[in-house]
């Protein structure tokens, strides 16, 4: 056993079952926080973010339910698995536990062998998913993770809370009702073999496009968003070819498909003046045709690194 085998926080209300877990815990290893009661246990977990909680889930005031409830709910604590303890075998009670977003749960009298396999197992998949969230973290991805049938946002990147929040105005960490509509058709359309369009929000020069990018689970999809934004791109063909700034929109406008009394419209300028543009920018990136020169500037436009604020 590792020197930190993992952080658990034990919740208990009765001193014995606090003295037998925590001895058989921390002599295999593992750090133990410990709480007597469902406040104090909230508070631990916010402060010290425990890889397993061990939950007794009948104790006086906030009981066990109530308090993995607001664990999960609360977007700091709501990944940590909770594993209840309970002598309450009866389904109600299991699935009662269950539905309060228990991961597990051992019954008593406690056998501390038992807690032990169980809290290892639970500890080696929260490490393997905060190790891929902060991988997603540490590439600036903005990913989200939707429960489908209840629209709950199971966990999201830190970029992808600043999108959702600039573009949907969400304040708490709730799923947007246009992006949950968006998921149940784009799922609907899955399951019969259609293809559905991706959702693009427009604000201004920016647009955020989501994307489904794989099911991490038997009713959670992992949702890509990404930012597009005329100003960053007409700057990084600037940059890229040599252009005026006039002349990097008006390829920005070619690579968007519009023609020449488009973008002579978007700009405030005549079709001749848009022309006589596009011959200055056939002659910077050595080609003869829009085609070509939409295929260069889209190539160096996909090349280029999305940031949330560019």
């Amino acid at each position: 056993m590792p020197e930190r085998a993992g952080v658990v926080l034990i919740v208990d209300d009765i001193p014995e079952n606090l003295s037998l877990l925590h001895d058989a815990l921390d002599e295999s290893g593992y750090t133990v926080l410990v709480a007597t009661n469902g406040q104090d246990a909230l508070l631990r977990a916010r402060q010290s973010a425990p890889d397993v909680i061990l939950l007794d889930a009948m104790m006086p005031g906030i009981d066990g339910f109530e308090t993995a409830r607001r664990l999960k709910a609360d977007f700091a604590t709501q990944a940590i698995p909770i594993v209840f303890m309970t002598g309450l075998t009866e389904t109600e009670h299991v699935v009662a536990a269950f539905a309060a977003g228990g991961a597990d749960y051992v019954t008593k009298p406690i056998r501390p062998q038992e807690v032990l396999a169980r809290i290892a197992a639970h500890l080696q998949n929260a490490r393997q998913m905060r190790q891929a969230r902060s991988a997603l973290d540490a590439f600036g991805q903005a990913t989200v993770a939707v429960r489908a049938s209840d629209g709950k946002l199971v966990w999201q990147t830190p970029l992808a809370r600043q999108l959702l929040n600039a573009y949907f105005g969400t304040e708490r960490d709730a799923t947007p009702p246009r992006l949950l509509e968006w998921i149940a058709a784009a799922d609907a359309a899955r399951r019969e073999g259609r293809e559905h369009p991706t959702l693009l929000v427009a604000q201004g020069s920016r647009r955020l496009m989501s994307t489904f990018h794989d099911q991490t689970g038997d009713d959670e999809w992992l949702v890509v968003l990404r930012e597009e934004n005329d100003g960053s791109a007409i700057e990084s063909l600037m940059a890229a070819f040599r252009l005026t700034t006039r002349e990097a929109e008006v390829l920005y406008w070619v690579t968007q498909g519009k023609t020449s009394p488009d973008i002579g419209t978007i700009l405030g300028s005549s079709p001749r003046t848009v022309n006589k543009h596009l011959e200055h920018i056939f002659e910077k990136l050595g080609v003869e045709t829009r085609t070509a020169a939409a295929n260069m500037a889209m190539g160096r436009m996909r090349a280029r690194p999305d940031t949330a604020g560019a």
